[in-house]
């Protein structure tokens, strides 16, 4: 089979040219948009995050037969010419439970011992810390939105802490009753929440699940940690809530100038175990399919403009 990589690195390549003996393999290190002008052989395509599939460019690719993004966000690869073609799509799911439960905690850590402030003070020479007294997590409610694979590992980090467990999701599994999480309604968790997670994939139903209308029922004390995308607040709130606010994916990074806003890359993700899970649930997913099989991480459609896993 003809197989296409976009956005794809040195030792990416080096990984799926190791992999996939006997298909005629090509790599572009730009996105979709940027190296697709004419009409191209490949059965398969494989992109990441600033790939934007559009139905001009699936007229480019009239012998592609299966697409996977190597990411769990799967916006970018929605347009009607695979709704028309039923065409199998993929995303990768579950390979960032630890990297980005871990460091939503690292960022909660940061605001509870102000550790960023201290550490540009001794940068400085100066070793002033009575203005940054902290608080403990121990003996806190922390209340997780979205109880999939990173919410579940930050439930686990969170009883290390001592801390009592909230979560609410739409789904039960074994698994929250082992670890001690109590289910609540979304209302009840902002309300009795000294530390809110948010967890959620993306969707229509999660949307400003955060909003202008419930946020009223959050602690003004309590702290916020946002490692889903940021269309899960409603924006303005970002600027309202009094609230320390931390997130690793924002629209408007001039927020992180705001006092109370803390703002990084989006690299929760990115860590050496996580990038090599990528790899190799795209790799899976990829031989599933040439094997005949739907791919472990197929998405389906659901309605003419959505997609969910199958």
């Amino acid at each position: 089979m003809n197989i296409a990589f976009f956005e794809i690195k040195a030792e990416e390549k080096k990984f799926f040219e190791s992999r996939l003996d006997g298909h005629k393999l090509f790599f572009f290190e730009g996105t979709i948009q940027e190296e697709i002008r004419e009409e191209a052989p490949f059965d398969i395509v494989s992109l990441f995050i600033d790939s934007r599939v559009e139905d001009h460019l699936l007229l480019l690719l009239p012998d592609l037969k299966y697409l996977q993004t190597r990411s769990t966000g799967f916006e970018h690869v929605r347009c009607h010419a695979l709704y028309a073609r039923q065409m199998k799509v993929s995303n990768v799911s579950g390979y960032a439970g630890p990297a980005v439960a871990e460091f939503a905690f690292s960022l909660l850590l940061n605001i509870s011992r102000q550790t960023h402030t201290a550490l540009t003070r001794s940068e400085q020479g100066n070793g002033e810390y009575l203005d940054l007294k902290g608080f403990e997590l121990q003996h806190k409610r922390i209340g997780i939105l979205g109880l999939g694979t990173i919410g579940t590992q930050m439930a686990r980090i969170a009883k290390g802490f001592g801390m009592h467990l909230m979560g609410y999701t739409r789904t039960h599994r074994p698994v929250y009753d082992e670890i001690g999480i109590e289910l609540t309604g979304l209302h009840e968790l902002l309300e009795k929440s000294d530390v809110l997670m948010l967890a959620l994939p993306l969707t229509p139903a999660t949307k400003h699940i955060i909003n202008a209308h419930n946020a009223s029922f959050i602690r003004p004390e309590a702290i916020i940690i946002n490692v889903a995308r940021c269309e899960v607040i409603e924006p303005s709130l970002y600027i309202t809530l009094p609230n320390s606010i931390a997130s690793d994916v924002c629209s408007d990074i001039t927020l992180a100038k705001q006092k109370n806003f803390f703002y990084t890359p989006h690299m929760a993700y990115y860590t050496r175990e996580a990038l090599q899970r990528i790899l190799e649930i795209s790799l899976q997913n990829m031989e599933q399919f040439i094997a005949g099989k739907t791919p472990q991480n197929c998405l389906k459609l659901a309605c003419k403009k959505e997609y969910t896993h199958a």
